[in-house]
């Protein structure tokens, strides 16, 4: 996935960007005539995804119900991305179809939410007038007051950052489910401040959320029937959370044990880690619990000390190997992905270099790749020319994808033969009569239906053939 332009499956949880939006409405979704319509596409990560479900849950509170029919709609929300250029293009073209299907319904409300909503609240409301209410991350609570200013004709805007808001008493409202997967926020905002990344100008200050809250999501999930959750936030390994009342203080070691503790059955994944953050008693809860997920999604960003130094990223090269190292000694069958960055300002080709070698040392499972994207705002597009000629870019991402394709089919070569405990997701995409899941390392697999199995089923499956991207095998 490189270019501006992964796919996304909220399932992969790295917070990467999306290639379109998703709309968040089940396939077998009954409206309720009665009520007013909301409409909802998602852009970017997957705490974007996350974000929404909280939202549509926002709003079922106060009348509204989902439809998948835009043109029955009466509210449009996106949910945007800022995190590269060509995210925020196509979220502009996006606004201008509905600003076309607004004229055709009176009394239509489009809404922005998300990064985007931070970032460019001014060009929105005043200078291109799409949209009648700009509402950033921490503000979801105020979408019904927001909502009846704009139903009188005035406009809304709320893009305070809170250091307290986590949302966690919310249920969220799961429309985009399979009933089998599910994704829980365990924290939000970032400190990390990364030269190039403009996450912590939108989603403000790290905070993590209440333990409790989240035991008692996942709980709730488990007796509505899913198997697996996915623990999102900036930095995951960050997380912290003390008790008010006895003080006691809870890291993401002791959250991770807690969640595996919920039910042997629930699968427990979990993303995005730091590298400068993620500890080895992480790595030994992993690998005491089977239903701890054998897959961590580590970025590097760049393979060069200098590169990681102007990046920020509080980390070089010899610290990330040997957190690697680390993963590979205490949980030996670990799958691990990366994001790379080509292209960063003043790089130069025999630093270029160093992250393609990354990417053959560690033996990347997958990993998400861009050539360098300046964001407004961000510390590198105040301190550094972004200098690196785009054909430059281009062809120095190409080589990283390539390394990458190349090892990944190594890495997968390597399952032939081998037996996975699969959780079946659902239908194949490409065929009816195949189901597809993922192993513990996070591997797709795909394989042909069998009678007595269906989705949200364990079953164990022989892998017989492979691709760069996914294992083909049978129920054994």
């Amino acid at each position: 996935m490189y270019d501006d332009n992964p796919t996304i499956s909220h399932l992969n949880t790295p917070l990467e960007e999306s290639k379109q939006g998703q709309v968040f409405f089940k396939d077998n979704l009954v409206e309720d005539d009665s009520k007013k319509k909301f409409y909802i596409e998602s852009y970017g990560c997957a705490m974007n995804f996350s974000d929404s479900e909280i939202v549509a849950s926002i709003l079922s509170e106060v009348g509204y119900g989902p439809t998948k029919f835009i043109e029955k709609s009466d509210l449009i929300l996106v949910n945007t991305c800022s995190i590269r250029d060509k995210a925020e293009q196509r979220v502009r073209k996006r606004l201008r179809v509905f600003d076309k299907i607004k004229k055709q319904r009176p009394g239509m409300l489009v809404g922005v939410l998300g990064c985007m909503a931070e970032r460019l609240k001014t060009k929105f409301l005043e200078e291109e007038k799409l949209v009648d209410m700009v509402v950033g991350p921490d503000a979801y609570r105020d979408l019904p007051k927001l909502i009846a200013n704009a139903e009188e004709g005035e406009k809304g805007v709320n893009v305070f950052l809170s250091r307290e808001e986590t949302y966690a008493e919310i249920s969220p409202l799961r429309l985009n489910s399979n009933g089998i997967t599910a994704l829980i926020s365990i924290m939000r905002g970032c400190d990390n401040m990364c030269s190039f990344c403009v996450v912590p100008y939108t989603r403000g200050r790290e905070r993590s959320r209440n333990l409790f809250s989240i035991i008692a999501e996942a709980t709730d999930l488990v007796a509505k029937g899913y198997k697996e959750v996915t623990l999102l936030g900036q930095n995951v390994d960050s997380y912290k959370w003390e008790n008010p009342e006895t003080k006691e203080v809870t890291s993401f070691a002791n959250l991770l044990e807690a969640v595996a503790l919920v039910n042997p059955g629930l699968r427990v994944r979990f993303s995005t880690s730091h590298p400068k953050d993620i500890t080895d008693e992480v790595l030994y809860t992993i690998a005491k619990y089977e239903n701890i997920c054998n897959y961590i999604h580590l970025p590097i960003q760049s393979g060069n000390s200098r590169v990681l130094k102007l990046m920020n990223r509080t980390y070089d090269q010899a610290w990330y190997k040997e957190r690697v190292e680390s993963i590979y000694r205490i949980i030996p069958d670990c799958a691990i992905s990366s994001d790379m960055i080509a292209g960063f300002c003043t790089e130069t080709e025999e630093e270029h270099q160093e992250t393609v070698d990354m990417v053959y040392w560690a033996k990347y499972s997958m990993s998400y790749m861009f050539y360098y994207s300046e964001r407004p705002g961000t510390l590198a597009s105040r301190k550094y020319e972004d200098d690196i000629p785009y054909d430059v870019k281009k062809r120095r991402l190409q080589e990283i994808v390539d390394a990458q394709q190349e090892v990944a089919l190594q890495h997968n070569i390597q399952d032939i033969g081998k037996t996975f405990k699969i959780l079946i997701e659902g239908t194949s995409k490409k065929s009816k009569d195949d189901f597809k899941g993922r192993n513990s390392q996070n591997k797709v697999t795909i394989f042909p239906k069998k009678d007595g199995v269906k989705p949200g089923d364990y079953v164990m499956v022989k892998v017989k053939e492979v691709t760069s991207a996914t294992l083909k095998g049978e129920i054994v």
